[in-house]
């Protein structure tokens, strides 16, 4: 793993925050100022690591692949306090200051000294897809291709309500991290899929089921890989998305940026619904011309965008 780091003033954002903000990042494919840039924003238990060996999209990002790294530089940033790069010092406590408007203003602040002056795609899965989103509402001219996959630009009800729940979890259960993930995999799936995957089975030689036996397993995986100040910030994010997006703003928007919009979302998503997505959909198509729209059929729910590789670089391709 090779990460570079950029330092964002708080101020340069009016964040009235006491430390300077460290922002890591890595590159993939053509190095920068030699190709079109695509910026990867990853999702909740995400990170920079998108391609090569241990990249958690490196079906879709290579040689060769669909966002192929022979053509475009592709940029990933950390979310900062999320806690990848080890650092305790760049963990946040205060995380209720955060928001996915604040995220995208870092991401656009990072650019800047990048000497990043435009992009060809900003794409993203979850809430790496609201950042694209939000990041696109500050910017109307700079994004050349908008793909956000299984999100929307503002959180429902339902979203808010679960991240409300996982914050209760995470503040007071003494398996903070464990048990807040195990919730949270009920709502990344479908009853479709579990059943499909499991079929009421238990472990040999014992009575534990294996539902249970793999939400134990994806709750001390992600102990491993998160403190629970990085959890409690990535949960918290999701509630604020699209907080500061009226219908008023995205019409401005509409009626002012030429980036091609292109959704995609997944029919069984639970986290992100497709009915809310085709009404984002419906809702830009009637002011807006350069906007597309595809759903992924599959049974996995919101993980299909981690899952469905195929599936989901076919529609891509469409795009890249």
């Amino acid at each position: 793993m090779c990460l570079s780091s950029i330092i964002i003033s708080p101020s340069k954002i009016g964040l009235n925050y006491k430390k300077e903000l460290v922002v890591t990042y890595q590159i993939f494919g053509k190095p920068l100022g030699t190709s079109p840039v695509v910026l990867v924003n990853h999702a909740l238990t995400g990170n920079s690591s998108v391609a090569g060996a241990f990249g958690w999209w490196k079906q879709l990002i290579g040689d060769g692949l669909t966002i192929n790294t022979l053509k475009y530089t592709i940029l990933a940033f950390n979310i900062p306090g999320n806690g990848f790069d080890n650092q305790a010092d760049n963990l946040i406590e205060n995380y209720k200051m955060f928001s996915t408007t604040i995220i995208a203003q870092i991401f656009w602040e990072a650019l800047n000294k990048l000497n990043i002056s435009t992009l060809f795609a900003v794409i993203g899965g979850g809430l790496g897809g609201a950042f694209a989103w939000q990041m696109a509402f500050l910017k109307l001219k700079v994004i050349e291709l908008l793909i956000p996959i299984a999100c929307n630009y503002k959180a429902s009800d339902w979203l808010i309500g679960n991240v409300f729940v996982q914050d209760s979890i995470l503040n007071h259960s003494s398996n903070p991290v464990e048990d807040a993930r195990m919730h949270a995999m009920l709502l990344y799936r479908t009853p479709q899929s579990f059943q499909q995957k499991f079929g009421r089975e238990c472990e040999l030689d014992s009575k534990v089921y294996k539902i249970e036996s793999w939400l134990n397993y994806h709750g001390k995986a992600l102990k491993d890989r998160f403190e629970p100040a990085s959890y409690k910030l990535m949960n918290h994010l999701l509630k604020t998305i699209g907080e500061s997006i009226s219908e008023e703003n995205f019409i401005f928007f509409l009626k002012n940026t030429h980036t091609i919009i292109n959704i995609i979302s997944v029919d069984s998503d639970y986290m992100f619904t497709e009915k809310e997505q085709a009404e984002t959909y419906q809702f830009i198509k009637k002011r807006y011309t350069k906007v597309n729209y595809n759903v992924i059929e599959s049974v996995h729910g919101h993980d299909a965008f981690l899952i469905e590789f195929e599936k989901l670089g076919k529609t891509l391709e469409n795009y890249l």
